[in-house]
């Protein structure tokens, strides 16, 4: 290890060692606006896998994006091309906790969601202030599907207003826009 980093606190130097993994990852990967452009090659809905009120709809709001599958696989990708897909990770496991119905299993899951996002230097931590990440902890024990909802709302919001309108000013979303408008048209024109 380079002596200049030695006298960087441990998480430091676990966040990068993460940094330059998921780097290499990307490197190595074809681009990931490729890969959602395959999937429009693969054949459903209008032959892209999107229909074009659907992939329209996502910008009319971030609900309806969320509400999406296709709206939120295309939305997880551009997060990861900016090292933030934790949020929408965290969102995810959230909505799934909530959908849980044996207590056991939601004391369990709500164990390991903590210990992934919301602890202070968990591997995916969400950006949230300290009192939110308290009043979550304090209602863990009680593994209520409400105990996480404090905390998603907050990572929620902060998608919203920050990577949400990255998201649809991004190449991937214009790209992914127009190819479905394109394989639209050419529809259209046929019939």
């Amino acid at each position: 290890m380079c002596k200049c980093l030695t006298g960087l606190p441990s998480a430091c130097l676990e966040r990068a060692k993460e940094f330059r993994t998921r780097l290499g990852f990307l490197l190595q990967k074809p681009d990931l606006k490729h890969e959602l452009g395959n999937r429009c090659k693969a054949g459903r809905k209008s032959k892209c896998g999107h229909s074009l009120d659907d992939v329209l709809g996502w910008r009319e709001s971030f609900d309806q994006l969320l509400n999406s599958k296709d709206g939120l696989a295309a939305f997880q990708a551009f997060l990861k091309t900016e090292f933030s897909e934790e949020n929408i990770e965290f969102w995810m496991a959230c909505e799934e906790y909530k959908a849980t119905h044996s207590t056991t299993k939601l004391l369990a899951k709500a164990d390991r969601i903590f210990q992934e996002f919301i602890q202070t230097e968990a591997p995916k931590e969400v950006n949230i202030d300290h009192e939110t990440k308290e009043i979550t902890r304090q209602h863990l024990p009680y593994g209520a599907p409400s105990c996480f909802d404090l905390a998603q709302a907050k990572a929620r919001t902060l998608m919203e207003k920050d990577s949400y309108p990255r998201f649809l000013k991004s190449s991937l979303y214009r790209d992914l826009l127009e190819r479905v408008s394109r394989h639209s048209s050419a529809k259209h024109s046929h019939t």
